[in-house]
């Protein structure tokens, strides 16, 4: 199928790695030009020369903190007419919550919600000049069923599904479409590190540890595994194109089914 995106400008946000880079990809493969991002020039470098050599599309790079305002105010200075924003930066912590301090609270909301929303505050005007555009959270399925082992991060998930709402509300009757997407577990690096250190720890091997997983913290997964970054990133590549021009104010699940609600 065609997506539709060839040349179509896209900003993924913490791409170099995870979810992150498998949407960067799924785009690229689809022709779009995308916007690699992550905190360090090596680690764009390095995503941006591995992205050209498996799409053989134009991949660009930008190299900056994009929780930070003077940073995201750079970005749009040197590409000002974004069509596809992706807001994929986030972090995860798990933490009792009697040991998260404020200020833990304050930085999951700047990197996790804050972020998307200056940097849909600075897409749109030229989204709107060219009538088109695509703006897109990463939430979770957290954000619907909050995690007891972080709630901080819950919480900012919950958070970006009323922005996202509310976006798609205030630009209802254009060529913008706002949606959430809402993935389960999924097997990101940064998952990957955790349940491999958590394993490890307790002596078992990742498939052990991930049967049990399924079992105890997320009995409600229909596929009783953690979802790979491409399967979400396959996805967000369709949202992002002109095809699902009539999905709008959507928080879509691509969960395994972990939300036994069907709405």
């Amino acid at each position: 199928m065609d997506m539709q995106l060839t040349d179509k400008l896209a900003l993924v946000t913490g791409s170099t790695a995870g979810i992150g880079y498998a949407i960067a990809k799924s785009l690229a493969a689809e022709g779009a030009r995308v916007i690699v991002n992550g905190r360090t020039q090596s680690s764009v470098d390095e995503a941006v020369s591995a992205l050209v050599a498996t799409t053989g599309s134009q991949v660009l790079g930008f190299a900056g903190d994009l929780s930070t305002a003077t940073a995201a105010e750079a970005l749009l200075q040197q590409y000002p007419n974004i069509e596809i924003l992706v807001n994929n930066l986030g972090i995860f912590e798990p933490k009792s919550f009697e040991e998260i301090p404020d200020s833990d609270w304050i930085r999951f909301f700047e990197v996790n919600v804050l972020s998307g929303i200056r940097l849909a505050r600075l897409c749109l005007p030229a989204m709107k000049r060219m009538n088109w555009g695509r703006i897109i959270f990463i939430s979770s399925e957290s954000g619907v069923q909050i995690p007891v082992e972080m709630i901080h991060y819950g919480m900012t998930k919950t958070a970006q599904l009323a922005v996202s709402r509310g976006l798609a509300e205030l630009v209802a009757g254009t060529g913008i479409t706002v949606n959430s997407i809402l993935p389960g577990p999924t097997r990101s690096r940064g998952v990957n590190d955790f349940v491999d250190a958590l394993a490890s720890a307790e002596g078992k091997s990742f498939a052990e540890f991930e049967k049990e997983f399924f079992e105890k913290v997320r009995p409600t997964s229909l596929i009783k595994r953690f979802a790979s970054p491409e399967e979400v990133a396959a996805l967000v590549s369709y949202i992002a194109s002109p095809l699902a021009s009539a999905t709008t104010g959507a928080a879509l699940r691509v969960d395994g089914g972990v939300l036994k609600s069907a709405f």
